[in-house]
């Protein structure tokens, strides 16, 4: 135990530190705009980054994953805030912590093995265009000192590190920054600058409670919001953490970040601040920036608390041109040209999942209904195939008038009418043995396509036997079969 926490905690600090110190820099104009986004004033995304950073870098599943503020948390408060003001926002922020909490208590974490690859490269491409389109307002009638620093600042991203030695041990993001900012603020360069994105806080964040009526009205206004969050919230984060694994080949506890990420929100909905989830452009930030540990977490919150309230008057100078070089750079790290690449080698089922969750994620800028279409669609294409390796062999007739069925395969919902429609009720025979030792039966509508099958050849006359069961799919029979209850049977068939 103390080994794992000192190998997570002071296993990488110089590249933890300087990488938290290039995200706590990303993160300040992304955390005004998703305020901006909610309709609330740019101190709650602030607050909320500090404290999720912070207490997830203790708390979290994933060492090296940056939690703040998010857009796609912003997106499901708007209504919220609108309607009813920033005091309801901390009540649903603190519920959305708690039912967040209860998700992973119940380990519904383990629920990410049920997405396939292609839907999480489906999210990553999604997400990384997202990201690219964030960045065009600033790039859009604008002079062509943007664009020049703009170019400048992805050629210092991708150049700075092939000078030996110091581009190895320095993440070029943050020479970037320093560079650009400091050539803006030399030549005096009228262009966007953080401090134009809105007021920075003055002060640390203090205690509160939010002042609503401790009243059942209150839960229904607040509760569809806190469960759009959680979901949302949890789903974000788990997918972000299932890349953060691949990128680190390193391996990520789902439940304890499912809680993780519940007392992070209990804690920024306590200091002011809204809900919030990982952030996969500030967590691949991080990680190409060689951040790896929880210290990386930690930096990114603390130096970002810091900067706005301390050092706000160097802050305001940052050039946005140079953090949307540093984004660009992001997307272009997120994007998955491998997926474009094997479009032609990957089964067309794999590609128009990829395709279809790629889509609906940038047409909706919601991720949990993108995630979601495309595991639904990753199902019904896995149920197919499944149901089409399901084969009923017919034997000869033996000399006993004996007709002999084996069943081959999975038996399900998909398949079960297939299953039903391989036998030949309308055969003269005195017996028919169906064979089940190369067949699984999985559900309720298996079984009762079995019922269905044994109860009309008992009703033309033959007597059935059925052999082989597995021990799992005799339980199952067993449990909701009925061609073996003589009442049920006579229920079924109407009394004749």
């Amino acid at each position: 135990m103390l080994t794992t926490l000192k190998a997570e905690w002071f296993g990488n600090i110089r590249a933890d530190i300087l990488a938290g110190l290039v995200v706590a820099l990303a993160l300040i104009p992304e955390a005004i705009a998703f305020s901006i986004i909610a309709g609330v004033d740019p101190r709650v995304g602030l607050y909320a980054s500090f404290c999720i950073a912070v207490v997830i870098a203790f708390v979290g599943g994933r060492p090296g994953m940056i939690s703040a503020a998010t857009g796609a948390m912003a997106l499901v408060m708007v209504t919220l805030v609108k309607e009813h003001g920033l005091d309801y926002l901390l009540a649903a922020t603190l519920l959305t912590g708690v039912l967040q909490i209860i998700a992973g208590a119940l380990r519904l974490g383990e629920l990410m093995r049920f997405v396939s690859r292609s839907v999480v490269t489906g999210f990553v491409n999604a997400l990384a265009i997202l990201i690219f389109m964030a960045q065009l307002p600033e790039l859009t009638n604008v002079t062509w000192h943007v664009y020049a620093m703009t170019g400048a600042g992805l050629g210092i991203i991708y150049l700075f590190p092939r000078i030996p030695v110091i581009g190895r041990n320095i993440p070029s993001p943050l020479v970037c920054i320093i560079i650009m900012t400091a050539i803006s603020m030399l030549l005096g360069l009228d262009i966007r600058t953080v401090g134009d994105m809105g007021d920075l806080p003055d002060t640390l964040p203090v205690f509160l409670l939010p002042d609503i009526p401790l009243t059942l009205e209150t839960l229904w206004i607040i509760a569809p919001y806190s469960l759009g969050l959680a979901v949302v919230g949890l789903l974000e984060s788990l997918m972000t953490a299932t890349i953060v694994d691949d990128l680190t080949d390193t391996s990520s506890d789902r439940n304890r970040e499912c809680k993780g990420q519940g007392v992070a929100n209990v804690v920024a909905g306590l200091f002011g601040g809204m809900a919030g989830c990982a952030m996969i452009g500030q967590s691949i930030i991080n990680v190409k920036s060689g951040g790896r540990g929880r210290l990386s977490t930690f930096t990114a919150g603390a130096v970002l608390i810091v900067m706005v309230v301390f050092l706000d008057d160097w802050l305001r100078q940052i050039p946005m041109a140079a953090l949307v070089a540093v984004m660009i750079m992001v997307s272009i790290g997120t994007f998955s040209w491998a997926s474009i690449r094997d479009l032609r080698r990957n089964p067309l089922s794999s590609n128009i999942v990829m395709i279809v969750t790629v889509g609906v994620v940038v047409a909706t800028h919601n991720l949990a209904i993108g995630v979601f279409v495309g595991v639904l669609l990753a199902s019904l294409f896995f149920a197919h195939k499944i149901g089409r390796f399901m084969v009923v062999k017919v034997d000869e007739l033996d000399g006993e008038g004996c007709r002999r069925y084996r069943v081959v395969g999975q038996v399900f919902f998909a398949s079960s009418e297939q299953f039903v429609a391989a036998f030949d009720f309308r055969e003269a025979v005195e017996r028919v043995v169906i064979d089940l030792s190369q067949a699984h039966f999985w559900d309720l509508t298996s079984v009762a396509a079995l019922d269905k099958v044994v109860i009309k050849f008992r009703r033309e006359g033959a007597d059935v036997d059925i052999r082989g069961m597995n021990e799992a799919t005799e339980t199952v029979v067993d449990k909701f079969g009925i061609h073996n209850d003589p009442d049920e049977v006579e229920k079924l068939m109407g009394g004749h």
